[in-house]
């Protein structure tokens, strides 16, 4: 079976689309031909030199039982592409895989010696089955050309970082399927898990699968109640291990498991999890603050430009990974009641938030570079009616923005 094939028949929706749209974003088609054309390697060669040079190739004449293992879970993934397999000296508990930049070049899966020692032989299969996923899924390609466009440090706009995140974390969900592939054995895997994040072997602690799965779903509350939020590039392990519970029972697996359609409402489930970038009352009475009162400026003159509603996506993607889908369902409800009930939450939780929110306004105004009376008046009305705002102190305020921020149009002094 073809990786795209194996994608579509095993992988998330949403990663696929992420990909697709992250890649986009970036120009991929383009930037990487111009980085082809201007011959600019790429870190995989400084691996490779690294790994020859200090770290133990696993190859069918020095280390024939692994290179047996890992070669059987090539052929039960169906990946057909040449892959490398090293062992390196590391204390960590990690692993991880590079793709080829040149055809025909090899792969290459680096396994750390603590990891070895730690994993019996089919936890080890699990592990390796993972990071073939990420081979097959094709990961590595698009997180190089991240980096390429971003390189160390630099800034990356907020919407994409998150969406860039989201896409990691979905894409290790996708990789673990590919490890159960490898080794579909759920006690096998949730003993790996459990080995990675906590560097105990699971059956010397006589943990019990049932138990450490009743325990998985006390832990997927507390993220699930706004209690936590991970910023990690990989998701919990709580989600990462009923991800896979609900992947084992299904038809995939099993004759009369869960249907495809269940198996995806599961895990659209899980994923609200990976959703939020936000996790309190304010946050969220802000997000509706920014949807809502943005419109209703944007609006006021009759005439919504593409300058203003940039300007409030811009504003939303601090508080939603998908701004424009929040944006689209505030659209359906009351505007004006969620604004209004909004503010008054807002200025009970944190009475601090007055000038920052007139300020929101006053920047909606000034977006598309035409200060109508319209938007004024409405801003001077909110600002005494609902914030509490003197005409005096809404002028001042006014005016020190436009001095800031205004930029009058091209097109009006043509």
């Amino acid at each position: 079976m073809e990786n795209t094939q194996m994608i579509a028949e095993y992988g998330l929706p949403l990663e696929v689309e992420l990909s697709t749209q992250i890649y986009n974003a970036l120009q991929g088609n383009v930037v990487e031909e111009i980085i082809k054309m201007a011959k600019i390697p790429f870190s995989d060669n400084y691996y490779r030199s690294m790994l020859e040079g200090h770290s133990f190739k696993v190859e069918e004449g020095t280390l024939s039982r692994y290179y047996k293992i890992f070669n059987e879970i090539k052929e039960a993934l169906q990946f057909t592409e040449p892959v490398d397999f090293y062992i390196t000296g590391d204390p960590s508990v990690n692993a991880f895989a590079i793709a080829s930049q040149e055809e025909g070049e090899p792969n290459i899966i680096n396994v750390n010696s603590s990891l070895i020692q730690l994993m019996t032989d089919d936890e080890l299969r699990f592990v390796i089955g993972h990071e073939m996923g990420h081979l097959i899924n094709k990961n590595a390609t698009l997180v190089k050309l991240i980096n390429f466009v971003f390189p160390h440090g630099a800034p990356i706009p907020i919407t994409l970082q998150y969406k860039i995140r989201l896409w990691q974390q979905l894409s290790e969900l996708v990789a673990d399927r590919f490890g159960y592939m490898a080794m579909p054995n759920l006690n096998v895997c949730i003993s790996a898990f459990f080995k990675m994040s906590s560097g105990l072997d699971f059956n010397k602690m006589d943990m019990k699968v049932e138990a450490f799965l009743e325990d998985n779903k006390k832990r997927l509350e507390y993220f699930r109640n706004d209690k936590g939020i991970n910023f990690a590039t990989h998701p919990i392990n709580p989600i990462r291990v009923e991800a896979l519970n609900q992947f084992s029972k299904s038809v995939f697996f099993k004759e009369n498991g869960e249907t495809k359609e269940e198996l995806e409402n599961g895990m659209n489930d899980l994923i609200e999890i990976l959703l939020k970038v936000r996790n309190t009352e304010l946050d969220s009475n802000m997000a509706k603050f920014i949807a809502t009162a943005g419109l209703i400026v944007a609006n006021s003159d009759d005439n919504i430009t593409e300058e203003e509603i940039e300007e409030i996506l811009s504003e939303l993607s601090v508080l939603e990974i998908f701004p424009k889908a929040f944006l689209d369902e505030i659209v359906k409800n009351d505007i004006v009641e969620i604004f209004k009930e909004s503010i008054k939450k807002l200025l009970e939780l944190s009475p601090d938030t007055r000038e920052g929110m007139l300020r929101y306004l006053i920047t909606i105004a000034l977006s598309d570079k035409d200060i109508s009376v319209k938007e004024v008046e409405l801003i001077f009305n909110i600002a005494a009616a609902e914030l509490g705002y003197s005409p005096v102190e809404t002028a001042q305020i006014f005016s020190q923005m436009i001095q800031i921020d205004f930029t009058p149009s091209m097109s009006a002094l043509c």
